[in-house]
Formats: C-alpha cells, structure tokens, sequence
C-alpha cells in the first residue's frame, strides 16, 4: 500500500467520524468543534486529490469564515434557547424522523447504484484528456489562473458575496440581542 492511499484512508476515516459525531453528538459545543475537524480532514482529502485552491478555499471560506459563523450564532444564542435545544429527548429513529431516513436511504441506493456502474476508466471524456494530454499533475498550477480571474472578471460577484456576508453577520447579531437592551 503506497503512502499517497494509506493518507487518503486516514483523512477518509477522520472525516467520516468526524462527520457521524458532530450530528449525533447531543453537545452543541463538540459538535461545532468537532465540524472543524471534519472540515480540515476534507481540506486534507483535496489536497490528496491536487485540488489545492479547493483546499484552500476549503481552509479559509469554511473553516475560516462559516465555522466562525455557527460560534457567533451559538454565542449570540439565548441560554433558554440552547437548554431546549439540549433537553430536547431524542431517540435515533423516531416517526419525525421517517420521511427524513427514507430519503436518506433512496440516496445511498442512487448513490451505489451510480459507483457500481460508472466505468471511470472507460469515460470518453476521461479518454479524450488523457490522448491530449490535458491531465493535471502535481507540478501544474491552476490557482494563478483562478486568482486572475477572481480579481478581474469575477470581482463585482466576489465583493458582493463579501457584502452579503456581512450583513448576515449584522443581521444575526441584531437578532439574537435581547429586547431589553439598548
């Protein structure tokens, strides 16, 4: 087993885990910070796959600036509110929860049933590439491309996303204060 799939198995493993803890955790605060690590072990995955401003954007939008975001909101929230959230009993497969495992479990059908018959080898598009030699590899860099294209096309869209997350942040901070105070 070469070291390249033995990290891919480890940061799979972590992810997964991570993942299936932070939504069956009753804790709010393990599973927010448990969600980081699933978010960093994701970040890992990409780099592994040469995906490295994905990885990075990964890091910095994710990591840096959504999982920032649930804290606040977590911060921000009332006490009354988290302790409901907390007592709240919860048994794993309840008829609230039906709907909700039946469409889970069409999913992974779909899903297996897509794996199962997709020859990835044999792809056309996958064939056409690698006849043109249109492959990526470990030297190419595709973020001088991307950081061009960010800061000349794409800037309005960039900094009006910016502006939209701003005042999501405002917003939940004018929400989430108390009526009493000024």
């Amino acid at each position: 087993m070469s070291m390249i799939r033995l990290m891919f198995y480890v940061m799979s493993f972590i992810a997964i885990a991570s993942a299936l803890y932070a939504a069956l955790s009753k804790n709010l605060v393990r599973s927010i910070f448990v969600f980081f690590v699933t978010l960093f072990a994701l970040a890992g995955l990409y780099v592994l796959a040469l995906a490295d401003f994905v990885a990075v954007t990964q890091v910095v939008i994710y990591v840096g600036g959504i999982l920032v975001l649930i804290l606040f909101a977590f911060m921000l929230s009332r006490r009354e509110t988290l302790n409901v959230i907390q007592q709240r009993k919860s048994t794993f497969i309840n008829m609230a929860k039906v709907p909700a495992l039946i469409l889970a479990a069409l999913f992974l059908v779909v899903l297996v049933n897509v794996i199962l018959k997709a020859d990835a080898d044999n792809l056309p598009w996958i064939k056409e590439a690698i006849a043109q030699k249109n492959v990526i590899t470990p030297t190419s860099s595709t973020i001088d491309n991307i950081g061009v294209n960010l800061m000349t096309t794409y800037l309005l869209p960039f900094e009006a996303i910016s502006i939209l997350l701003l005042m999501a942040l405002v917003g939940a901070a004018h929400l989430s204060r108390k009526e009493g105070s000024a």
